[in-house]
């Protein structure tokens, strides 16, 4: 009886969290007319996922500060050479993947308010990757905290004293 116990407590306990654990998130494509494409890449996880995908794509984009951080929520419009626009997303991560015919297009991503614009060409089969960097906004990017006058001085103020 004793063993039991010990292997039944355990179990129920492990079935328990199993159902209270929300299920991830799956990255899977989604197509705008004859455009199909994916976006994600926030944690390890989705970027394993995403990069599993890769092979089924021929554009990535990768979005980042200048200083590399990775960023979300960017907008994406990538028209054709005739300025028709094939895809409008808003990028869940830093990663976004499409599937586009052979051809020249321009992508214009948007991060808070401003625009970074490249004319890629795409083939048939391989993976296009261009990276689209943003420079940092140093009191919202990388906060330091306070200095506070009545603790130890470190750093540069430090130093200068």
């Amino acid at each position: 009886m004793r063993a039991l116990k010990r292997w039944c407590i355990p179990a129920m306990v492990l079935a328990a969290l199993g159902t209270a654990v929300p299920s991830l998130a799956q990255e899977k494509a989604v197509s705008q007319g004859a455009v199909a494409f994916v976006s994600g890449g926030i944690g390890v996880d989705s970027q394993e996922r995403l990069q599993a995908l890769e092979k089924e794509f021929n554009l990535k984009l990768v979005f980042t500060l200048v200083e590399g951080n990775y960023l979300a929520d960017v907008n994406v419009v990538v028209k054709d050479g005739a300025g028709k626009i094939l895809v409008e997303h808003l990028a869940e991560g830093p990663f976004f993947l499409a599937k586009l015919p052979a051809g020249r297009y321009s992508v214009a991503a948007t991060y808070e308010g401003r625009t970074v614009t490249r004319k890629v060409s795409v083939g048939a089969k391989g993976l296009r990757t261009e990276y689209l960097r943003w420079p940092g906004n140093p009191q919202a990017d990388f906060p330091l905290p306070p200095e506070r006058e009545d603790g130890p001085k470190t750093g540069a103020k430090a130093q200068r004293r």
